[in-house]
């Protein structure tokens, strides 16, 4: 049966690093495009369309741009995204280049996200994004003297924020402006386990007798780092499929699995969801936080965890703790444990490599020679 190649999409932080580049071209030439090319935090590129061009005054202009969630359709697909540009005589804090959020983008209001609160909620990596492509903007129009303001809105932001995560993480009045990628990559589970056990039997092809499993991008990084002396082709990226990453491990033959996590992942992986993802699991706070009573932490920061947000918020609260490792060795083994009884009788090691949001690693729980 022929397979159906899915449509690629692109992030909120794309669309408005088109809308910044767009307007910015407007402003200086005049010029009314229709899509612009712009950068990507991983280093590729996009051509992304623009909806309009409205010019307010010579120095203030409008560009929407409609987010396109490709094949995998979120709750922020087809959202108007608009973009104020503002050419400056001075910015705030002497920046060339000032990012801010407006009407629909959210304001953080709780710890553990990676943005101060009361900030707008425009993640660091779409805000780096944003700035490129003003940048290339400057460049383009041959005035590298330019300070502009750059204003991101979103059009009912706050009405579709409440079909998001966004009110449970804090972040009240509107939607996050995102993207690690700048790509919506389509989410087919089926077509992922495809993926996944593919990858697997060209690793075990290779001679791989173990295998290298990431959630994503970063945490393979740091395993290969880790693992220097492995062949390529033994790592596989899994995403939230925790148990049938294991059960077709144990198919294709190999002797063992090294899980590279960051917090959140281990935790749900301790608390034995077998699938990681947001819209399916949740972290129970209230059990994380008698897990840390029982290994020692002081109530008052078992206190926090328990009304905790996020586990980025939770290794925020035990940063100085002196039985941090302590505890998160436990949420380890608790993991393993976990990871094993998917194992069930057939025979598979399990290595877990723990890294912190930093990308610092922190502890290693499994096979010795790995």
């Amino acid at each position: 049966m022929r397979k159906t190649r899915l449509r690629v999409g692109f992030t909120t932080g794309s669309a408005s690093a088109a809308g910044a580049k767009a307007g910015i071209i407007f402003l200086i030439k005049g010029k009314v495009v229709k899509e612009v090319d712009i950068p990507t935090p991983v280093g590729k590129r996009l051509v992304i369309p623009i909806d309009s061009i409205c010019g307010i005054s010579p120095h203030k202009a409008v560009v929407k741009v409609i987010k396109d969630g490709g094949d995998d359709p979120d709750a922020t697909h087809g959202a108007c995204i608009k973009v104020i540009v503002e050419l400056m005589r001075e910015v705030a804090g002497e920046k060339r280049i000032d990012i801010r959020g407006g009407r629909g983008v959210g304001i953080v209001t709780r710890r553990g996200l990676p943005v101060s609160i009361g900030e707008p909620a425009i993640n660091p990596h779409p805000r780096r994004q944003i700035m490129d492509a003003a940048l290339e903007a400057f460049k383009e129009v041959d005035r590298e003297d330019l300070r502009v303001r750059i204003t991101i809105e979103v059009e009912d932001g706050e009405k579709i924020a409440r079909k998001t995560l966004n009110p449970r993480l804090g972040i009240l009045g509107g939607i996050s402006i995102l993207g690690t990628r700048g790509t919506v990559i389509p989410f087919s589970a089926r077509a992922y386990k495809d993926t996944i056990s593919l990858a697997m039997q060209v690793a075990r092809d290779s001679g791989a007798e173990y295998v290298g499993l990431s959630t994503g991008g970063r945490s393979e990084r740091l395993l290969r780092e880790m693992l220097g002396h492995w062949r390529e082709e033994a790592f596989v990226q899994i995403a939230d499929f925790f148990r049938f990453s294991i059960e077709e491990a144990i198919a294709k033959g190999f002797r063992g699995v090294c899980f590279s996590v960051f917090p959140g992942k281990l935790i749900k992986m301790a608390q034995g969801h077998p699938y990681t993802h947001a819209r399916k699991s949740r972290i129970d706070f209230s059990l994380l936080s008698s897990w840390a009573r029982e290994k020692g932490i002081s109530p008052e920061r078992c206190l926090l965890i328990s009304r905790a947000n996020t586990a980025r918020e939770v290794m925020e609260i035990i940063r100085e703790e002196p039985l941090r490792e302590v505890f998160l060795e436990d949420l380890t083994y608790r993991s393993w444990r976990v990871a094993q009884g998917f194992v069930g009788d057939a025979t598979l090691s399990i290595t877990y490599y723990v890294f912190d949001y930093d990308e610092n690693f922190i502890l290693k729980v499994g096979d010795e020679h790995l």
